[in-house]
């Protein structure tokens, strides 16, 4: 086994760390104080080729995988989670899926954009009443001759209220479940009838905007089908499994900033006589925390190896993305207790850390639908894809 990184992936991931120092940290306090989303850096993201992974050349493809996805996303989020978000938003979410499913002019009229920044994405899946159980959702698309019309909601959808074009799965055939369920994609500031808001009551992650859709009749084209009718189920569990990766990379910069930050300071902060660090205790909790997080970086580096490859991988990138995200949470958990008091306060990055790392634990998938995929797969009742 070869666990080295080629001289091509440490030159991206250091361009990454560098932007995410230089772009990002500088003025990090005050945007997530105001909950500050910047057009312009998703803009340059883009230019970087932050958004190119896995993308043909002639859709704005550079020609880097998703290895190179999950190095750039995770040094993104060791300076801030809020900003590994587009990653899924512009690049593994949308552009990766229309490149797979879409037809030629879909192609062609919308990853070029979502790869380049320029044309902020989203995708809408989870309803108030329907989150983990997918096909359990109410929002419906009526098939009217010319036009498709929509009705139903929303939430829980990032960039809702910013977004320019992404992805949207609803029913055209509820009596069907899960085989009624299409993907579309909307273009939130060209249709009718349709109200998107943010929410604004949220725990962390506040530089990366999240809302609610309300579709009251709202009309799609008819090319605004992503594949076929039906297929929406199958090309959302596609989507999921690609998406995860981006989420588990998060969940490494997490982790690795809890890990270094709790060091750094348990090497300076001195109780009794010596610097913490020095403390058993203290010591327990760090070694912890660092065989936590190499665990899962090696497990989300193998599985961005086996979609590089091609070969299946939706059991090995459930396991990447549980450890990954429950890895982060515990990290930041031990982070906020070696800070003491500290770290309950905004002035140093625990108390961040802490908030922001919970969502790793729900989004694309909570634990415990991760735990499912991986108990499947291991006891032979589905096949790894």
């Amino acid at each position: 086994m070869n666990f080295e990184l080629t001289d091509e992936q440490k030159l991206v991931q250091e361009t990454a760390r560098e932007f995410a120092l230089n772009d990002i940290a500088p003025t990090l306090a005050e945007e997530e104080k105001n909950h500050e989303f910047r057009l312009d850096r998703v803009a340059r993201m883009g230019e970087l080729g932050f958004f190119s992974c896995g993308v043909p050349e002639e859709y704005g493809g550079t020609g880097f995988g998703f290895m190179e996805s999950v190095l750039m996303a995770e040094q993104v989020a060791k300076v801030s989670a809020s900003w590994r978000l587009p990653f899924n938003m512009q690049n593994l979410g949308p552009a990766l899926t229309v490149a797979k499913f879409g037809t030629d002019e879909q192609k062609q009229r919308f990853i070029p954009a979502w790869v380049d920044g320029t044309q902020v994405g989203f995708f809408g899946m989870t309803e108030p009443d329907s989150g983990s159980d997918v096909a359990s959702m109410k929002t419906v698309a009526r098939d009217r001759g010319d036009h498709w019309e929509v009705t139903g909601s929303k939430i829980w959808v990032s960039n809702a209220t910013q977004g320019d074009a992404g992805l949207l799965y609803v029913m055209t055939d509820p009596e069907q479940k899960h085989r009624g369920m299409s993907a579309f994609i909307l273009q939130p500031k060209t249709v009718n009838d349709f109200v998107a808001t943010d929410i604004e009551t949220k725990l962390g992650l506040h530089c990366a905007p999240t809302g609610e859709m309300a579709f009251h009749g709202t009309k799609l084209p008819k090319d605004a089908l992503l594949g076929q009718a039906g297929d929406g189920f199958k090309i959302c569990m596609w989507q999921l499994n690609n998406t995860r990766i981006g989420c588990a990379a998060g969940a490494l910069g997490v982790a690795g900033a809890a890990l270094e930050a709790a060091v750094d300071y348990a090497n300076e902060r001195t109780q009794f006589g010596k610097p913490i660090s020095k403390h058993q205790m203290v010591q327990a909790q760090i070694a912890e925390m660092a065989v936590e997080h190499h665990a899962a970086q090696l497990l989300v580096y193998r599985a961005a190896w086996l979609k590089d490859t091609g070969k299946p991988n939706q059991y090995e990138t459930s396991m990447a993305k549980l450890q990954a995200s429950e890895a982060a949470v515990h990290a930041a958990n031990e982070c906020m207790k070696i800070f003491g008091s500290y770290g309950y306060s905004t002035e140093y990055p625990a108390e961040r850390l802490y908030r922001d790392a919970k969502s790793l634990q729900v989004v694309e998938g909570t634990s415990n639908i991760q735990k499912l995929i991986i108990a499947g797969i291991a006891s032979g009742h589905v096949a790894n894809r």
